[in-house]
């Protein structure tokens, strides 16, 4: 859901990419049982994980939208959440970590906004959405334990009539050199995406459908180019 930036390099956070947990030196727990043991483990690893940056392709495609309920998927630590809430959304942050959870509450807190913010625990592979968010947002939902159809097709069907629907994940030709990432089936490009959610059929109306280049700092200071696919996508009413 939220792009961040931490001590030697750029990754995402929540149900997303592993890539900077293994660039760090965390333990993603890949062997865990399941996806709650999975991604706390991964964040007991460190007290803060991300920079607290929202993504900025979130900041770029939702800052000219007329603010009202908002789903942020993988909400990880908040920052996306808190930047949605600042922007006036009321928002429904949803994450499979407690321990995400927990300090993504602490962040809010602090703010002047977290009391537009209701954070919820939830798997997204036993989640049932229903379509009543004026926002919806999947920002890198890239996970071993839930294949990337599922999470954008979960987002989709949460959006109301008339609603919008942003997607971002690494493209799978994009990603720099030194990336972990072996398995780039976790990953969509722009065609893929549009594919799998049936984009030139009702009731979605595309804004953007793209690739979006953007440089990147490497775990040992290098400058990168990465490729994140976009999606912003109007719901019919």
């Amino acid at each position: 859901m939220t792009e961040h930036t931490h001590d030697g390099g750029t990754h995402q956070h929540g149900q997303h990419t592993p890539e900077g947990a293994q660039q760090r030196g965390l333990n993603l727990h890949e062997d865990a049982d399941n996806a709650v043991d999975m991604w706390d483990g991964m964040y007991r690893e460190r007290p803060k994980v991300w920079s607290g940056n929202p993504n900025p392709q979130l900041v770029a495609e939702a800052a000219g939208l007329k603010p009202g309920t908002a789903l942020d998927l993988g909400c990880g630590e908040g920052a996306d959440a808190l930047w949605l809430a600042e922007q006036g959304w009321t928002v429904t942050a949803m994450d499979v970590s407690a321990v995400a959870l927990e300090r993504a509450a602490a962040h809010a807190a602090e703010t002047n906004h977290g009391d537009r913010i209701t954070w919820q625990q939830q798997d997204l592979t036993e989640w049932t959405p229903e379509p009543v968010f004026d926002l919806v947002s999947a920002q890198f939902l890239h996970s071993p334990l839930l294949p990337w159809r599922d999470s954008v097709a979960s987002a989709a069907a949460a959006v109301a009539p008339g609603g919008t629907l942003l997607v971002v994940g690494h493209h799978p030709h994009g990603l720099p050199s030194w990336s972990h990432h072996h398995d780039t089936g976790m990953f969509f490009s722009p065609e893929q995406l549009a594919g799998a959610l049936r984009l030139d059929r009702e009731p979605w109306f595309v804004d953007v459908l793209t690739d979006r280049e953007r440089t990147v700092t490497g775990p040992d200071g290098e400058q990168s180019k990465i490729l994140d696919t976009v999606l912003r996508a109007t719901k019919h009413a």
